[in-house]
Parts: C-alpha cells; sequence; structure tokens
C-alpha cells in the first residue's frame, strides 16, 4: 500500500496541540513563518511519499551486503539518499555558520517522522549524522568544526557513533577501546565496536566516527572516557580526503529488521583520531549526540506505527469477511474488534507525535530563551517521548499484523516488516528501561518540580475545557491529579524501588500527556472529539493499575528466585 505523509496532522498538533507559534516569534526562530512551515512540511511529505516509500521492500528484500570488506547498499538508495541531502535536509537544524537552515527541531523532527515512516533503514543514516554534527557544534574545536561540520551538513560525509563493544552492551563505562599520544596533537585509537548503524557506506566518499575510548591516564568507568573524532579517509586542509585510516568493517549483523541498514562490527587498529572536547569528558559530548538522537528515535516510533497503521486500515478497508453489524458482506472494519484495534492505534500514534512534538518545542525554546524551566521540560520529555513513541511502535505494527490476520504473519502483505523493523526501537539509544529509570532517577532530582510544573499545566488546560468538553476534561484533570500523587510516591522511594516500577511509571505519565493532547485536539476541532473519547474513555483508565506498580517496590520481584523463573 502507498503510503501517504500525514503533513496534515504535523501541522495541526504544531499549531493547536503544542502551539508552535511561540517558537516562530522568538528572534532565534523568526524566519519559521507558517508559510515556511507549511512549506518545508509538504516538501518533505511529497519526498518521503514519492521517493523514500518505494524503497521500503526493496530495502527488506535486498539487505545491504559486505563484499572485500565494504558496504555495499540496497538498490535505490543512492538514489533515495541524494535526494535527502540535496534537498538539504540533513541540515535543517544545523547552524548557518556551516550551511545548515538553522530551524527549529520542531519541524526537523516532522520531517524526520515522515521520512522514517517512508523509509526507516535509509533514514537512520542521516539521523547519525544530524546528532554528530550537533555534537560537533557544542564541543569540537573551531578548527575541527571548520573541516567537518560544511562536509556534514550538506551530507557530502556522514557521521556515526561508537559506543558499545562486546562485552560491555549498556554499561559504556566498561570499554576497552584505547587512545594512545601520538605526540604530533593525534592518537591512535584501537578497539572494537559493535551494532555500529551505517558504519559504513558507498553513498558517501567518508564516513566520520565518533569513538569513545580511554586516554592511558582515564579513570575507570565513564569518568574516564573520552571522546574522539576517527575518519574512514583522513580529511587534507582543503577539504579534500587523504589517506585511508586504519580502521575496518569486520561483519555485518543478521537483523530482524531494518535490512538495508548495514549495522557494523567496527575494528579499529591504531587509527589516526582528534579529540572532540576535554580529555575524560567524552561522556558529556556523547551525551549531546545521543539526547539528539533520542528524540529523533521517538519520531522513528511514531514514523514506524503510522506506516504499519496506514497498511492495517488499506487491509480492513479492503478485506470482506462475513456479516458486519452494517451490512451482510462488509469489509472487516466494519467489525467492533478490527474497530477497536484501529482506533486504539490511531489514538496511540496521535498522543505519541504530540508528546515528541511537545518535546522538540521545549528544545527549541530552551534554546532560543535559554529559560531553565524550558530546559528543565525538554529533559523531563526526552525519556517519555523516546520509551512511550518506540513502545507504540511495537504496539501498533503487532496490531497491523493482527488486524490482517494469518496474512499479517505471510511476508508478501508487508505488515510483517513494520513489527520487525519497529524491534530495534525500544532498544535503539539506551533501552526503554533506561529511559524509565532515567525519569524516576536523574529526571526528579528537582524534587519532581518540572513534573509536577508540567502536571499543574495539564490540569490549568482541562479546567478550562470543562465549558466545553465538561466529561472529557474532568477526566484528563482527575487522571492528572492521580499522576501528582503517584509521582509524589514515587518520590518517597529508595531508588532501586523506583526503578522497579519506572516503566509503568513512564507510561502512566505517557498516558496523562496523550489525554492532554486528545483534549486539546478536540476543544480546538469537534472532529476530533471521537478519538480524544478512545483515549480518554479507553486508555487513560490503565493510568491506576500503571501507578499502582509504579508505587509497588523492589521486594516483591526479588522475592522470586532463580527456581521461580525456571522451567
Amino acid at each position: 500500500m502507498p503510503y501517504r505523509a500525514p503533513v496534515k496532522d504535523i501541522r495541526f498538533i504544531l499549531d493547536h496541540v503544542v502551539g508552535f507559534a511561540e517558537v516562530a516569534v522568538t528572534d532565534r526562530f523568526s524566519a519559521a513563518t507558517p508559510d515556511l512551515a507549511e512549506a518545508i512540511l509538504a516538501e518533505a511529505g511529497r519526498l518521503s511519499t514519492d521517493i523514500l516509500a518505494p524503497l521500503n521492500r526493496i530495502g527488506d528484500q535486498h539487505p545491504a551486503r559486505l563484499e572485500n570488506g565494504a558496504v555495499v547498499s540496497s538498490p535505490g538508495f543512492a538514489e533515495g539518499y541524494r535526494a535527502i541531502a540535496e534537498g538539504g535536509w540533513v541540515g535543517m537544524a544545523a547552524s548557518p555558520d556551516y550551511g545548515g537552515m538553522g530551524l527549529p527541531i520542531s519541524l526537523a523532527l516532522g520531517v524526520d517522522e515522515m521520512m522514517s515512516s517512508a523509509c526507516l533503514a535509509l533514514q537512520l543514516k542521516p539521523l547519525l549524522t544530524k546528532g554528530q554534527i550537533e555534537a560537533l557544534e557544542h564541543h569540537a574545536s573551531d578548527e575541527m568544526k571548520a573541516l567537518y561540520l560544511p562536509k556534514l551538513t550538506s551530507g557530502e560525509w556522514s557521521g556515526t557513533m561508537n559506543l558499545t563493544e562486546p562485552h560491555a552492551g549498556s554499561d559504556v563505562g566498561a570499554l576497552r577501546t584505547k587512545a594512545m599520544p601520538n605526540g604530533d596533537g593525534t592518537y591512535a585509537i584501537s578497539g572494537q565496536k559493535i551494532f555500529i548503524t551505517w558504519g559504513d557506506t558507498d553513498l558517501t566518499p567518508n564516513v566520520c566516527h565518533l569513538v569513545l575510548a580511554r586516554l592511558p591516564d582515564g579513570a575507570e568507568g565513564t569518568k574516564g572516557i573520552s571522546l574522539f573524532m576517527v575518519p574512514k579517509f583522513i580529511p587534507v586542509a582543503d577539504g579534500g580526503l587523504g589517506d585511508r585510516n586504519s580502521l575496518r568493517v569486520v561483519s555485518l549483523e543478521h537483523k530482524l529488521g531494518i535490512h538495508g541498514s548495514p549495522t557494523c562490527v567496527m575494528q579499529f587498529d591504531g587509527a589516526t583520531g582528534w579529540l572532540v572536547g576535554a580529555p575524560h569528558k567524552g561522556m558529556a559530548a556523547m551525551f549531546t549526540m545521543m539526547n539528539n538522537a533520542r528524540l529523533s528515535v521517538a519520531a522513528q516510533g511514531v514514523g514506524i506505527a503510522e506506516a504499519a497503521l496506514q497498511h492495517a486500515l488499506a487491509y480492513a478497508e479492503a478485506r470482506h469477511q462475513g456479516a458486519t453489524p452494517l451490512a451482510a458482506d462488509g469489509p472487516i472494519l466494519e467489525h467492533a474488534d478490527v474497530r477497536r484495534m484501529l482506533a486504539t492505534a490511531r489514538a496511540e500514534v496521535f498522543a505519541a507525535r504530540a508528546i515528541s512534538l511537545a518535546c522538540a518545542k521545549a528544545i527549541d525554546m530552551a534554546t532560543a530563551t535559554g529559560n531553565p524551566d524550558w530546559q528543565a521540560r525538554a529533559a523531563l520529555l526526552t525519556p517519555i517521548a523516546k520509551a512511550y513513541a518506540t513502545d507504540v511502535a511495537c504496539e501498533v505494527a503487532g496490531m497491523g499484523v493482527q488486524v490482517h490476520g494469518g496474512m499479517g504473519f505471510v511476508e508478501e502483505t508487508g505488515a510483517a516488516q513494520y513489527l520487525r523493523d519497529a524491534r530495534i526501537l525500544p532498544i535503539y539509544e539506551g533501552t526503554n528501561g533506561i529511559q524509565a529509570m532515567d525519569l524516576v532517577g536523574r529526571k526528579l532530582l528537582d524534587g519532581g518540580e518540572a513534573a509536577f510544573r508540567l502536571i499543574d499545566e495539564v490540569q490549568r488546560g482541562a479546567e478550562a475545557g470543562r465549558a466545553h468538553l465538561p466529561d472529557l476534561a474532568g477526566e484528563v484533570w482527575q487522571a492528572a491529579e492521580a499522576l501528582r500523587e503517584g509521582t509524589e510516591a514515587v518520590l518517597a522511594l529508595p531508588l532501586n524501588d523506583r526503578f522497579a516500577g519506572a516503566v509503568p511509571y513512564l507510561r502512566a505519565f505517557a498516558r496523562v500527556l496523550g489525554g492532554q493532547a486528545h483534549l486539546k485536539a478536540a476543544l480546538a476541532d469537534p472532529g476530533r472529539e471521537a478519538l480524544a473519547r478512545v483515549m480518554v474513555r479507553r486508555l487513560l483508565p490503565e493510568l491506576g493499575g500503571l501507578l499502582a506498580q509504579a508505587r509497588e517496590g523492589a521486594a516483591g520481584l526479588y522475592e522470586v528466585g532463580s527456581e521461580d523463573l525456571a522451567a
């Protein structure tokens, strides 16, 4: 089924739910006028629908492969990537000082979503480059910025990040990759990294690797880690390419999904690298890139969910099977349970899109104003957006298979690919369990002030909505009050007890924010009231059970011994 970019829905959320106009009136983003925003989203939608979407099945059926130590991309990916790069989409939010457009993250995220829907495997390539651009803008020397940023921003070169090692997994502090000073300002980088997305490519002449490694005097753990730029080809002063660096692709992972995206095992054998930022401060620099990527992965989750939902809806409208309440032989869309799945999916996608764009707006406002309250809100929403949107991707893709019935389990229908592709997203950029622990840990270190400010805002909006939609507004207000009490209870728990209930707490927060988003939408457009009722009357009631889990603590989990878990 052809993908249709949801430009109208993204624009509606920006205008009526998130309040993008507040971003556009700042001095920093005054160029982002309504006409420009409309033009950007429309053109990105056309690119995604017409050029990128036809590549999705091709990449799945003809994966990237390794030949003679070099990656060979899926058919058509070169043309698709060229369209992305030449359109300026890689540098949308990058600094104009190096060729970027300097546009708000709020707009760039909508573009990320549509490209992810169209072809996630290819969209991953510019995603990592954009994250690297932001890391270099914040932490690199002026000389490094001048050499790398114009090439990365234009899409002529691409970027990666190299964190994970075979023995370490999410424990980045356990890395063994070493950086030895060469005596000339460069370093010899040696070690192996795994799960490196687009670690090599034939789509760009150079791949620029940001690599975490430990200097000889680096302390154990994350505090002793430094960050290095290690390019595939060493640039020369005029921006051309010099010698091939001492790094190689050992193998490509055989994955469940995103087959068109080469996931590489990278070997660095004394490769020449340059320090990014201060020695032993690599995690701070890398977190700049990771936080950028976390929100982008949220957009990927929304994108996959949107595509899977469109695919399932088209099938449900076309497939006739048995009598329905409306006809003797109607489409399966008329069966109550199929309608329930699709309505749930649409409500979840809308909520995930709204939460992700609200996070992007907070980042834009923090950038434009420097206001610490906006910075705190962006920090609070990042793990919620990433975890909720990527969980929704798996859930909606799973419902898409279910709507297809047995045909969903057959690869030829295409429904299964969305589920296979989506499954990596809750793992990317810190698993969703890590996101949840970040939420109840670091993000509540302020005593919950940022969380309570957001809850207050939900309640003020619900109070204002009582005059028009009293039942929905009342239920959203009550849900926010329950979340307030649940947050107070979580704050009273020791840290490991918080961790035990972190995942349900994050989902509870997302449920309330989703209710808020749907209420705003219904108040702005009465035609959206039916969908808002699905969220508020059918999904928001889960809140009580989620908060009960969040309060329960860890003791009961540790009472379950290994013998209880064994068959």
